[in-house]
């Protein structure tokens, strides 16, 4: 029998009920950032999408769920967690059934956009209710190393299931396999998650924050996918990006005078927590453009089927799950310094490597062997960057430096997207597509090395061996031992 305590009554050692849930739900949330990428080409076919319109089906997703994933975090300590879970949960999983259902590009983006909200109000809590379910430290450990195996898992196995799917049912199924595991999660959450009644008292939302900057990021998005086809001059790309530039401004602005920020910009003053979300952000950048890159050359340029590209991308992910692993004793030696300068080495060299591809290309030379190295380094990058960006902060702020890591890592891959699939242009052909992806992926190598050099500057030990706190922690309470979240 699973006993679950209530908020006030911790009773005996509960099951694992709670934890079952909160992987689960982790699962689909990380795994709906890969899924779509192989199906890409198909929904292209179907929905007469452009390559604009390709890019918004994951950039919708992303920026949306970046930009309210710190209120949603704040919604679930005001009002309980169990509430936000459900009701993000809920929504979800309706955008997933409309998204299937999209007759037409705009739809889906909308459904995206849907699926992103619902997303950030639901991704905060699975930790937090492991912290609050878990009082012992062995077996909140175990749940917690369970909810990162989680991530990871999704994360490699999100191109591998979407090219199943898409093979085998179309690619509208790649978003109506959210719906019965959303609707069997909504099931068991009401009955056997803690209840909480939150802690709304004499504390507000900062929907302003969430919603200047989410309009900032969409607006620089748009308007950095616009330069490889407008001026600068131009409204749809000068003019978007001046109003996102005005939106981040207000943004600082109402963060600096509300009595309860989305983001109190005290934070900002620690140096290792900015180069860790520094990281954050390109990490998102890289991983994010490289799956989609990627797939569609494997696709539109070398042909292969949906199975067949999910198949082909395995050797990257299985690659930053073992990096992942082998990293954590070097992290926990040296401080998150030199590993994280290694691992952006080997992830420039990966990317350099596969910007190599020809439109005549092999599996081995253009997709195994730099996949093998670029996951390494991306596996060898992670638990350095989720160190830094979560040390040298006051408690009080530890759940909040988590949340800013995570939010970082995906508004960088909604605006590394932007800015890549602009490098890489609208050209059609197998000879164009290819020289288009590979200066995407140079850039991505840029953007690396850039990395790197500002690991340089990270603090020696900054609080390296320190574990994150979960998200949900109470003031003062000391943090439980967090496994990193993995690169998707």
């Amino acid at each position: 029998m699973n006993v679950v305590p209530s908020a006030e009554h911790p009773g005996p050692t509960p099951g694992w009920t709670v934890a079952v849930v909160a992987c689960a739900a982790q699962f689909m949330v990380v795994l709906d950032t890969t899924i779509v990428n192989v199906a890409l080409p198909s929904m292209r076919e179907d929905l007469g999408l452009g390559a604009e319109g390709q890019q918004w089906v994951v950039n919708a997703y992303l920026l949306t769920f970046a930009g309210f994933l710190m209120l949603g975090g704040r919604a679930a300590d005001l009002f309980g967690r169990r509430r936000m879970f459900t009701a993000g949960l809920v929504l979800f999983t309706a955008a997933s059934l409309l998204g299937g259902l999209a007759t037409g590009g705009g739809l889906l983006i909308a459904a995206r956009t849907l699926q992103g909200l619902g997303a950030a109000f639901l991704a905060p809590a699975p930790l937090a209710l492991i912290n609050a379910t878990y009082r012992d430290v062995q077996a909140r450990t175990k749940a917690i190393a369970a909810w990162g195996a989680t991530a990871t898992a999704a994360g490699s196995c999100g191109i591998l299931l979407g090219g199943v799917l898409t093979d085998a049912l179309g690619w509208r199924w790649v978003l109506f396999v959210n719906v019965p595991i959303g609707a069997v999660l909504v099931a068991v959450a009401l009955r056997a998650l803690p209840a909480s009644g939150g802690r709304a008292r004499g504390r507000a939302l900062d929907v302003p924050g969430a919603v200047l900057v989410t309009a900032a990021l969409a607006g620089a998005a748009y308007g950095l996918s616009e330069l490889e086809t407008r001026p600068l001059s131009s409204l749809p790309t000068g003019g978007v990006l001046a109003v996102a530039v005005v939106l981040l401004a207000a943004f600082v602005t109402v963060e600096a005078r509300s009595a309860q920020p989305l983001m109190p910009l005290r934070i900002l003053r620690s140096r290792a927590l900015v180069l860790g979300n520094a990281a954050a952000l390109v990490i998102g950048a890289v991983t994010t453009s490289v799956m989609f890159f990627v797939t569609l050359y494997l696709q539109r340029v070398l042909g292969y089927e949906p199975l067949q590209a999910g198949l082909a991308m395995l050797p990257l992910t299985l690659a930053i799950a073992v990096a992942s692993l082998l990293v954590r004793r070097v992290v926990q030696a040296m401080g998150p310094r030199l590993p994280l300068a290694l691992g952006w080495l080997l992830t420039a060299g990966g990317l350099l490597w596969q910007s190599r591809f020809a439109p005549d290309g092999s599996f081995g030379v253009d997709i195994l062997g730099p996949g093998i190295l670029l996951g390494l380094g991306l596996g060898t990058v992670v638990l350095p960057m989720t160190a830094a960006a979560t040390s040298g902060v006051a408690a009080e702020d530890a759940g909040l430096a988590s949340a800013l890591m995570n939010t970082a890592r995906q508004m960088g891959g909604g605006l590394g997207l932007a800015v890549l699939s602009a490098v890489a242009g609208t050209a059609t052909g197998t000879a164009a597509l290819t020289h288009g992806y590979a200066k995407a992926l140079l850039v991505a190598t840029v953007l690396s090395l850039v990395a790197g050099a500002l690991a340089l500057f990270m603090p020696r030990r900054a609080a390296a061996a320190a574990p994150a706190a979960v998200p949900g922690d109470e003031p003062g309470q000391r943090p439980a031992p967090v496994a990193a979240e993995p690169a998707e």
